[in-house]
């Protein structure tokens, strides 16, 4: 596993696993397929109503929670009571600390006039829980540099990481090397586009080129742009397939022509737009 370290010094693995649509009916039962394949990384919100599975599957693990790191996020109806949703949250997860929280949308809809004083106001109660150590980091998801300046003008502490929509074909290429150029660590939610990339032949030629599965060569093209993928399977064998990334390396070339892909696999949400079918 590699690691990248947070702009606060905090060390987080470089794969994470996703736990939003978890099977409701084994969720406990995947989770725990992840941790035995070798994630320690996880991330869920209160939107996914997994918090409580991952904490039941971290504990039946027998692993220390130490050796996890656990991220959660704020939704879009709980900016007006922040801490009351950050308690929910530790108490789903049944845990007395989060490794990372993040404010899951800057906008609670696109029609919300009065988005930057509110993105202030839940920001401050961020920054609260990291000065009393309830959180090991803070930070955002689905922001773009003109969310991220409202904060970053006005906050004591600097946002440590931004999560977003992050695969070929849709790569928010102006988002993640401003990020990147503020030491905000950039975490890529739908790092396989929804598999919806998976009957690609660009990427399906590609991938056979290297001899790895598509959804490999989309996570390694995170990697290597220094991106934290955050891919979910239900399946042990895809699991152990998604950590397994080291063993290659994308040349320059590829790089650049994964970069330069048209639009593919866009999932519909823009932080600014009402949801749109794709």
């Amino acid at each position: 596993m590699i690691y990248s370290t947070l702009s606060n010094g905090v060390t987080i693995p470089g794969i994470g696993f996703g736990c939003y649509k978890l099977p409701e009916e084994n969720g406990v039962d995947v989770l725990l397929s992840a941790i035995q394949a070798g994630y320690r990384h996880f991330d869920t919100a209160s939107f996914y109503g997994t918090e409580k599975a991952l904490g039941q599957a971290v504990r039946a693990s027998g692993l220390p929670r130490e050796e996890f790191f656990l991220t959660s996020k704020l939704w879009k109806d709980q900016m007006d009571d922040p801490m009351a949703a950050f308690r929910a949250s530790l108490q789903a997860l049944g845990t007395d600390y989060l490794d990372l929280y993040l404010i899951h949308w800057p906008r609670p809809n696109p029609e919300r006039a009065d988005w930057k004083e509110l993105d202030i106001k839940v920001w401050c109660c961020l920054e609260e829980l990291y000065r009393q150590g309830a959180v090991r980091a803070i930070g955002v998801s689905n922001f773009l540099p003109h969310h991220l300046m409202n904060l970053m003008g006005r906050c004591a502490v600097r946002p440590m990481v931004d999560q977003l929509e992050y695969h070929p074909g849709y790569i928010q290429e102006a988002a993640v090397r401003w990020c990147q150029g503020q030491n905000i660590l950039v975490e890529g939610w739908s790092p396989i586009g929804r598999m919806r990339l998976k009957d690609e032949p660009a990427l399906i030629a590609m991938a056979e080129g290297y001899g790895v599965t598509v959804p490999q060569l989309c996570l390694r093209f995170a990697v290597q742009n220094q991106v934290v993928p955050l891919p979910k399977s239900s399946s042990p064998e895809r699991m152990s397939q998604n950590l397994d990334l080291f063993g290659f390396s994308i040349t320059e070339e590829d790089m650049f022509r994964l970069r330069t892909l048209p639009q593919l696999g866009w999932g519909g949400e823009h932080p600014d737009r009402p949801r749109q079918s794709v």
